[in-house]
């Protein structure tokens, strides 16, 4: 019985090296090679990335140029010339483990009615080595129309993702007006109208980001911009339980995000704005330990700065 055609689409940006493991983990699948296309879009790459691939895999997958348009645009531009019945995103400094297509697929034609199923996915830093777990079912306790759950905690590692084609289109694939946190965004989305599973193995391998302070601001206000805005748009669908509780959740976690990157007045500022979601004596407790950390990493940002000063240069007036 010939097996349902499942696109491996990757985006890539300058990273040869590290996407040249991501491909080898394509084709090391025990999934059928004749089964699985692989789409790799350069979005607006200037390294040697095409000789590269064209010497080590040759017409074995395809390579697609666009001008750099966003990791978002990638993704979409790779599903639009790929013909596989599911899809399967894999970051160019990411893996997959051997199974990981094979047990995914078995997921979704069992689970017909589901549009999407998540793996377990094992962090890693820049050399490669792992550094944590992480368990979906931890977030995503049980399956199916869980949106009362993703809502709380989006986080999506794309890696992770393998989706039908019928939920992409239906969704309407990634945003590409948003720069950082469109996985969030697809979460949700994908989570407001399809029954979704997690196979609890570690199947995805992802890097850990590693972006600048600039960057990772960017990251939490998108963030809060989604979670926010999905919330306004669907009040007719989430309890006021689900509203309070997705909102907190984001506030909680980008103002540690915040004060993580020593930025205390925005860390702050969005600490203020988790007190108007408290419902629950346990919410006001964990509001308030959020406060206790803002203490401390004020105290530790005035003894920089009082150390800092200590070391200036003196300077004579009379000079």
């Amino acid at each position: 019985m010939k097996r349902p055609l499942v696109s491996a689409i990757i985006p890539t940006f300058n990273r040869r090296d590290d996407l040249l493991i991501a491909v080898r983990t394509v084709f090391d699948q025990t999934y059928p090679a004749d089964a699985i296309e692989v789409i790799v879009i350069d979005d607006g790459g200037t390294d040697d990335t095409a000789e590269v691939l064209a010497r080590t895999y040759g017409d074995r997958l395809r390579l697609v140029h666009q001008t750099n348009g966003g990791v978002s645009s990638a993704r979409n531009h790779g599903v639009a010339v790929s013909h596989g019945t599911y899809l399967a995103f894999l970051d160019s400094d990411d893996e997959w483990a051997p199974t990981k297509i094979d047990r995914q697929v078995a997921f979704l034609e069992h689970a017909v009615d589901y549009g999407m199923v998540l793996t377990d996915v094992e962090q890693m830093g820049d050399d490669r080595v792992g550094t944590a777990i992480y368990h979906r079912r931890s977030q995503l306790p049980e399956d199916g129309m869980i949106l009362h759950h993703v809502v709380r905690s989006p986080a999506l590692v794309p890696a992770s993702v393998m989706i039908s084609r019928e939920a992409y289109r239906d969704v309407g694939g990634f945003d590409e007006g948003l720069r950082t946190a469109e996985d969030l965004d697809f979460h949700l989305r994908v989570a407001l109208r399809w029954p979704i599973g997690v196979i609890e193995e570690t199947l995805t391998r992802a890097m850990r980001g590693s972006e600048g302070l600039s960057t990772l601001h960017r990251t939490y206000q998108d963030h809060l911009d989604v979670v926010e805005r999905f919330v306004s748009a669907h009040r007719d669908v989430l309890t006021p339980e689900d509203r309070a509780a997705a909102r907190l959740e984001a506030y909680l976690r980008n103002a540690r995000g915040l004060l993580w990157g020593g930025d205390i007045a925005d860390a702050l500022r969005v600490a203020a704005r988790s007190t108007t979601c408290a419902r629950s004596v346990d919410d006001a407790r964990r509001i308030a330990w959020l406060g206790v950390d803002l203490a401390k990493g004020i105290a530790v940002h005035v003894a920089r700065q009082i150390r800092s000063a200590g070391h200036a240069p003196r300077v004579d007036p009379a000079a």
